[in-house]
């Protein structure tokens, strides 16, 4: 281990704190400001928690006095009369102890079940602010495992942490408080004893097999993210025969957590089987106290009697101590990872009291635009360029010159370096990115849709957009026809991520919802490049309708798809090389010159 390697001390330092700041974070949630609602139901279902345990403390007295009237000298019907109205009352006692239990439960489950959903809600919405940056380096598998298993860790954290724990203690307090007073100190000294020597080793092994239990999460994890990635690339597995490849890797994963769960299993065993041979032994050794007690006529037979179902009583929730310290431990441990989603910072924010973006032209304006995703390698260096309003301008370039990161910053998906991207003279950083989203339309290369209807992925360029709407936004996009022409019409599924159209019906769908949103911006992202050239050419004047109006930037492969823009800029490495008409830029024979022969003659071959 090298010097910067923290210690187990250090680690185990680390996770205390880590679990104290998850307790803290949960803790506003079980006492919020402003929601008197959610504090009372939480005084109640405390006040039936005391309850409750004060008649199971007390449940074991009328045991006992049923046991002293069953046993004394018979012929008096009065000491029957008793032992059965004990009777009785031990069994209405107990049936109280469980009803103020279970009134508890249902009393507290509005509180747990709305922590939950505030936290699930929180996360979701924090990661849809997270950056592009964090997005594309993501492991979806894994990041829904570790918001699953962050909320469920809230919800076992509330009701064992306030209802198994807190009680446990409240009832070893009580019943030492009884057997103290009641007997002697020395029943109360094996007790404790008993109970430390219990706790100790729960704790020790317990912190051994937590670390069992998080190999084996990983492991799941691990497993689940191949899973979905292999799922997600169900085309890509068949397109290579890859089939026994992909089980082989998820098998690999899942035999690694095969082999944790094994440990963990095994572990459990030992942990049971300590826990029962020291609880035995305390209670042995009570028992043979209070024998002799009753031997020498210091005790009744109902106090023996007593005395077992105290220790029974105790031995009950302490045998669920290692289970529920260790649920604790690894609800802290998936609560904290969840935590630290929520605490990533977002990369981009809105400036505070930032306006929002007012869009009177739609002038777009580079200013010396500097950029790159690792400072180490600038992908932008000083680009500059004005859009006017209305214009239609394409960027054009080899791959790797920066066209589609001009795209991401001027979404701004990521700020920019140096210099600055101006919306009719307001700079992007100044305004809420909520209304900048809202006035630029996108229309990428490969348009991803949701696994729901034709209607829904076309309203979702507008909330709220009426049927009448929905159809002429697709009538605009020249796709009505065909979904008239299908069997659900626009009720018809796509499938997941779309799969279950064809290349230009997917395109056409997304070119139909960003006309629904009506933004004054648009930009086409190598919106055609993916298609086959009488797709692409169909899709061209579905293009064109959706720019009129508007002021357009697209960002082009293929030269041909863009010969009529009002200008076109041609990037090489980061920077403008030429810029001018289609026309102007072949005259010139510089660099547009020579991308577009070669892909002229690259369409001559393949004809």
């Amino acid at each position: 281990m090298t010097a910067s390697d923290p210690s187990a001390a250090e680690i185990a330092r680390q996770e205390r704190r880590s679990g104290l700041r998850t307790i803290l974070r949960v803790t506003p949630y079980l006492w919020p400001e402003g929601e008197p609602w959610v504090k009372r139901r939480v005084v109640l279902a405390m006040l039936a928690l005391l309850a409750a345990k004060l008649i199971t403390v007390a449940t074991p007295m009328l045991y006992k006095g049923a046991v002293d009237s069953l046993s004394d000298e018979p012929g008096a019907n009065m000491l029957m009369l008793g032992a059965v109205g004990l009777t009785v009352a031990y069994g209405m006692a107990r049936i109280f102890s469980n009803g103020f239990q279970q009134g508890r439960d249902a009393v507290f489950a509005k509180v747990a079940q709305r922590a939950l959903r505030q936290l699930a809600l929180e996360t979701f919405t924090h990661i849809h602010q997270l950056s592009l940056r964090y997005h594309i380096t993501r492991r979806t598998g894994g990041l829904s495992r570790i918001i699953e298993r962050g909320v469920k860790g809230v919800e076992f954290l509330l009701r064992f942490l306030l209802f198994s724990v807190g009680p446990l203690i409240l009832e070893l307090v009580l019943v030492a408080g009884v057997l103290f007073f009641m007997f002697d100190v020395w029943y109360l000294v094996v007790v404790a004893v008993t109970i430390a020597l219990y706790v100790w080793f729960t704790f020790k092994v317990t912190e051994w097999r937590v670390k069992l239990r998080r190999k084996m999460n990983d492991q799941d994890t691990d497993a689940n993210q191949k899973a979905v990635d292999s799922l997600l690339n169900y085309e890509t597995v068949k397109y290579f025969n890859a089939e026994r490849r992909e089980a082989a890797r998820y098998d690999r994963a899942m035999e690694g957590y095969e082999d944790a769960a094994v440990r963990t299993a095994v572990s459990l065993a030992g942990l049971n089987f300590g826990q029962a041979v020291l609880i035995t032994g305390g209670l042995i050794v009570v028992m043979v106290m209070a024998a002799l007690g009753v031997q020498r006529g210091d005790l009744t037979v109902g106090d023996f009697v007593m005395v077992n179902a105290y220790m029974i009583q105790i031995t009950m929730p302490l045998n669920f101590l290692g289970t529920v310290y260790r649920e604790i431990r690894q609800a802290l441990v998936d609560m904290g990872q969840m935590f630290d989603l929520l605490e990533r910072p977002r990369e981009v924010q809105d400036r505070e009291g930032a306006p929002a973006l007012d869009v009177r032209g739609g002038v777009v304006e580079l200013d010396d635009l500097w950029f790159g995703y690792d400072p180490a390698r600038p992908i932008l260096q000083g680009v500059s360029l004005t859009v006017g309003a209305g214009q239609n301008v394409a960027i054009v370039g080899p791959s790797g010159s920066g066209k589609s990161t001009i795209g991401r910053l001027l979404f701004r998906f990521y700020d920019v370096s140096g210099g600055a991207i101006r919306i009719d003279g307001q700079d992007l950083r100044e305004v809420t990115q909520e209304s900048l989203h809202a006035r630029i339309g996108v229309v990428p290369q490969d348009t991803v849709l949701f696994n729901d209807t034709i209607r829904y992925n076309i309203a979702y360029g507008r909330d709220g957009a009426t049927q009448e709407e929905i159809e002429a936004a697709a009538r605009a996009a020249q796709i009505h026809d065909f979904i008239a022409s299908l069997p659900e019409g626009y009720d018809t599924q796509v499938g997941e991520r779309g799969l279950k159209l064809s290349g230009g019906e997917k395109q056409r769908v997304g070119i139909a919802r960003t006309l629904l949103k009506d933004p004054p911006i648009l930009l086409l992202d190598e919106a055609t490049s993916a298609l086959d050239t009488d797709t692409e050419h169909e899709i061209q004047g579905a293009l064109k309708r959706a720019g009129e109006g508007r002021t357009v930037i697209t960002i082009a492969h293929r030269l041909s798809t863009i010969a009529d823009a009002d200008r076109i800029v041609v990037l090489q490495d980061g920077r403008i090389v030429e810029q001018g008409s289609h026309e102007s830029l072949l005259a010139a024979e510089g660099r547009y010159a020579q991308l577009w022969a070669r892909q002229q003659a690259e369409e001559v071959a393949a004809a």
